[in-house]
């Protein structure tokens, strides 16, 4: 059974959030298509919603609007929500248990940040035995500096979805994936 996993996608990912990123709301609307894809095959769903608790943290913040799961992707009735507060979507949750109740034989994956969420869960779920379908332009990243290098958030973005194709998924545009 295939089952898409749509990481984080929530409110302060966005234009007037904590932590907007470029590209989101692009993202956000190929997410949404490839939702109701899903949903109209009647193949199962899961939604994963960070809920960050670190000292200092200045997003996702527990009891905020922030941290809600946008509206254009928000989950209907008997739809799985998983609620993690570590980048890996698979750490200290019951996120496996959840996929293998579903029957789950290999996943669909797209949310944000590219760079961190996805990039942590996709490599999760390669590594516990689930081939991986990322949908590329249903991920979003931030722009990022390191080193006295500042590299704008598309380039992030290609970088790590470059390295998730190398071994770890299938990485392509929504139109280019083998979905429902």
């Amino acid at each position: 059974m295939k089952t898409l996993l749509i990481i984080d996608i929530q409110n302060d990912y966005f234009t007037g959030g904590r932590m907007a990123l470029p590209g989101a709301e692009a993202a956000c609307a190929v997410a949404s298509g490839v939702l109701a894809r899903f949903r109209a095959a009647g193949l199962p769903v899961v939604h994963i919603r960070h809920q960050s608790l670190r000292p200092g943290s200045t997003f996702f913040l527990p009891g905020t609007q922030g941290e809600e799961i946008h509206p254009a992707v928000a989950p209907l009735p008997g739809e799985a929500v998983v609620l993690k507060h570590f980048p890996n979507s698979f750490r200290e949750t019951n996120l496996l248990e959840v996929l293998r109740g579903l029957g789950t034989q290999s996943l669909t994956i797209c949310g944000m940040m590219t760079n961190m969420c996805v990039d942590a869960g996709v490599r999760a779920a390669a590594d516990l035995g689930f081939p991986c379908q990322v949908v590329a332009d249903g991920c979003a990243a931030r722009d990022l500096a390191f080193g006295g290098v500042s590299v704008p958030a598309a380039q992030v973005n290609a970088a790590f979805l470059a390295a998730l194709a190398l071994a770890y998924a299938t990485v392509a545009p929504a139109a280019e994936l083998d979905l429902p």
